[in-house]
């Protein structure tokens, strides 16, 4: 038997903002409980937050609240003294950004290995709004940090590459699991599909699933809501829906859902379509293929691994309303439901977050003993 382990987490995000930053922490800790490992959690401060998670505690810091983003975190000198008591294996650093640079520096000084892990393109979300400067510095930023860390995580051949060519060194990929059990096509609501549809139960469901702000390009499904055959059903919540409402204004929009609710709603659809055109993964993505639902999504970044074009969907330039409305024809006209059913769940159901947490264990585990190493090597 492996011996048990000592893992500082340090992230940007958590509850109670859900997203996928925080979505992946609380599935590691829970493999970490399930495995008798050790936990520690280091996060922002953030209104009605918990202070222990899968019985693992969870250290607060001072933070500030910007409207439409998660809270910052800001570093303080009591971390270090915090995280040598802990005394961690390995610190494990959550899409680091202000409170992961810090941490870095307290590893390096208490000689603990780090692992980060990159899941947000907070560069490419910059250059959406037109800030190509904060672009350029962003992206020299989050490339300084993980080549503090001993080593990155990235969920994506798109992303494992783009940070390579930033000049970040021992990238690995690490993608994500998926509830296979939860997202399933059994999940399918006749109920909830009329109460939807109405008095036009002929149309088709199309939907969204993720959090809405600009930088998703939500809008680019304007073109499917004047739509008479189909009924746009939008899932999720943000800054950006108020004006959404009045740009879809035959939109659904049923805010957000969780648990076996979004199930249902994912199950219940008969095409997704995501327009983010910076997703590292898309987690939303493998959840919908797990449902046994056809994807259509943006020809880049994490969406890449995840539709096999043409056979689980389509991978396009959703901003582009011929090629979005030629590629929704397509499986609504020329594709069997049943089929595309079977080859979209088969597509991800292997992907479990055993597995995927099995992995990131491992590199624990490398990185302890590599540290051990280069400690005996400084003796010697």
């Amino acid at each position: 038997m492996s011996p048990k382990m000592r893992i500082a987490i340090v992230t940007e995000s958590f509850l109670p903002q859900i997203n996928g930053v925080t979505n992946s922490v609380l599935r590691v800790l829970e493999h970490l409980k399930n495995e008798g490992h050790q936990a520690l959690v280091i996060a922002p401060e953030s209104l009605d937050a918990p202070r222990e998670y899968a019985g693992f505690r969870i250290k607060r810091v001072p933070s500030l609240e910007m409207k439409g983003l998660i809270p910052l975190g800001f570093p303080q000198r009591a971390l270090e003294p915090l995280i040598d008591g802990f005394a961690p294996d390995v610190i494990h650093l959550a899409s680091p950004i202000f409170l992961g640079k810090y941490a870095t520096k307290i590893a390096q000084n208490l000689n603990i290995p780090t692992l980060s892990i990159y899941q947000t393109d907070v560069a490419g979300f910059a250059r959406h709004y037109g800030l190509t400067v904060a672009h350029n510095s962003l992206k020299k930023w989050v490339a300084k940090i993980h080549s503090s860390s001993d080593r990155t995580l990235a969920p994506s051949t798109w992303s494992c590459k783009d940070l390579e060519q930033s000049g970040v060194k021992n990238v690995h990929l690490w993608q994500r699991g998926v509830d296979a059990v939860k997202f399933s096509p059994d999940k399918r609501d006749i109920d909830l599909r009329c109460e939807l549809l109405g008095s036009r139960p002929d149309r088709k469901i199309i939907g969204y699933v993720g959090r809405l702000a600009n930088e998703k390009r939500i809008d680019d499904l304007k073109v499917l809501d004047v739509r008479d055959d189909v009924q746009l059903v939008i899932v999720g919540d943000g800054p950006a829906r108020s004006r959404l409402e009045k740009h879809l204004p035959n939109a659904r929009f049923v805010g957000y859902q969780s648990g076996e609710d979004l199930a249902r709603y994912y199950a219940s659809l008969d095409i997704f379509v995501h327009t983010g055109a910076h997703e590292t993964f898309c987690q939303s993505i493998q959840e919908a293929l797990a449902s046994g639902v056809p994807v259509i999504a943006p020809d880049s970044g994490g969406p890449l691994d995840l539709v096999k074009h043409g056979w689980t969907g389509y991978l396009i330039n959703t901003a582009d309303s011929v090629a979005l409305n030629q590629n929704v024809n397509n499986l609504l006209n020329k594709h069997e439901p049943a089929i595309l059913r079977e080859r979209t769940r088969a597509s991800v159901i292997d992907n479990s977050w055993d597995l995927v947490n099995s992995q990131l264990m491992n590199h624990y585990r490398e990185l302890i003993q590599l540290s051990d190493q280069r400690m005996k090597e400084n003796v010697a």
